[in-house]
């Protein structure tokens, strides 16, 4: 079984150069996995000042079940901050990018650079380049460095805004435990949290004590009943994943399983929601 290996020099570098630019910011974006919006919530976002607005994007929601994401986009209505749920295959909605132009100062110390200034951050995985991608541009090119700010931070001309790129940050604070779960969202690498055959069976039963087990697995025809070890089997079998001799190959199975769950496949699923977090100990 592989561990994970973290590199806290790196992190404190990339969170100290983000917190640095605060005082030239007018946004900060954070990226989360609308799927596990606690799970994937970024360290660094909760550390900037409260005169700093901070706007939620709930990436991958076309992959996140519509009633969860409903809660929390009425959580976050109640919390005090906007949260924008999007599909990253599709272009971000105008309604967005013009929220975000108009937080454009027109002071004159700024007459130089008048887009409003934005920040993206998020943990690893969770979508974040893609969002900043899609932002921007896929071919849009540096704008170089802004007078007085950070030195080595990468800024790229959006519409109506310029935006400071931040490297994924994972909270070194989280878990073993909540490090696997997203590992079954392809938010962590699985092959280096644990064996493919041991994420597939945590998630199955993951997936049974919330109730979900039966939906999920009703589209591949595979009773959801028993151990997870049994449920796996049944899984490999159905997609064929055995050895030679006729026993299954549980590593295959499992990464077929965690695959399908990830992308979709077995339908849409949210690990958590408002009142049911994955982690408890995980805080909004």
């Amino acid at each position: 079984m592989g561990r994970t290996v973290w590199y806290p020099g790196h992190m404190a570098k990339g969170s100290r150069q983000l917190l640095a630019l605060c005082g030239a910011l007018d946004l900060v974006l954070e990226v989360r996995d609308a799927r596990a919006p606690m799970l994937t919530m970024s360290p660094v976002a909760e550390k900037f000042p409260a005169s700093l607005s901070v706007w939620t994007i709930l990436s991958k929601a076309d992959l996140a079940d519509e009633s969860a994401t409903s809660k929390w986009l009425r959580r976050f209505k109640e919390l005090g901050r906007l949260a924008w749920p999007l599909d990253l295959r599709k272009n971000i909605p105008d309604s967005l990018k013009r929220s975000i132009a108009a937080l454009a100062p027109s002071s004159s110390h700024r007459r130089h650079y008048r887009e409003a200034r934005v920040a993206v951050v998020g943990a690893p995985n969770v979508g974040k380049s893609t969002f900043l991608n899609r932002l921007v541009g896929r071919r849009a090119a540096s704008v170089g460095g802004i007078p007085g700010i950070t030195k080595g931070v990468s800024w790229f001309k959006g519409a109506g805004c310029i935006v400071a790129d931040s490297p994924g940050i994972l909270d070194p604070r989280s878990g073993a435990e909540a490090q696997r779960m997203l590992s079954w969202l392809s938010s962590s690498k699985g092959q280096v949290i644990g064996a493919w055959d041991d994420l597939a069976r945590e998630c199955v039963g993951y997936l049974q004590s919330r109730n979900m087990a039966s939906n999920v697995l009703s589209l591949w025809g595979v009773e959801h009943d028993g151990a997870p070890s049994e449920v796996l089997e049944r899984i490999g079998r159905r997609l064929g994943k055995l050895l030679p001799g006729g026993g299954v190959d549980a590593a295959a199975a499992g990464r077929a399983f965690i695959d399908a769950v990830a992308s979709g496949k077995l339908g849409r699923l949210s690990l958590e929601t408002p009142d049911a977090p994955a982690v408890r100990e995980v805080c909004l």
